[in-house]
């Protein structure tokens, strides 16, 4: 699904995924493939919001790599997190 959007897991970011999935599936409302392509896509937008985040040149590679902090960002980690951990999460709308 990745590759045919031009997409690519960086290092351990494949590893995130899975974890995440683990945990996804035991939520409600799983629904398998769309769930799955839903959480690429919000992994996505976290990767734009970082990359937006960090200003500068961005190499072609650093637009279609995500990273693991992209996936492990998500609220399915949140049990995971110390509350001011969530301090430095991109803010959603904000840009």
């Amino acid at each position: 699904m990745l590759e045919n959007q031009n997409y690519e897991f960086g290092p351990g970011a494949e590893e995130a995924f899975r974890a995440y999935l683990e945990r996804r599936v035991l939520r409600p409302r799983f629904a398998h493939g769309r769930s799955v392509r839903n959480s690429i896509d919000r992994a996505r937008l976290r990767q734009a919001n970082r990359l937006f985040a960090s200003g500068g040149e961005l190499s072609r590679e650093d637009l279609m790599t995500i990273s693991p902090d992209d996936i492990l960002a998500s609220s399915v980690f949140a049990e995971d997190r110390e509350p001011e951990d969530d301090d430095d999460l991109p803010v959603l709308g904000a840009m």
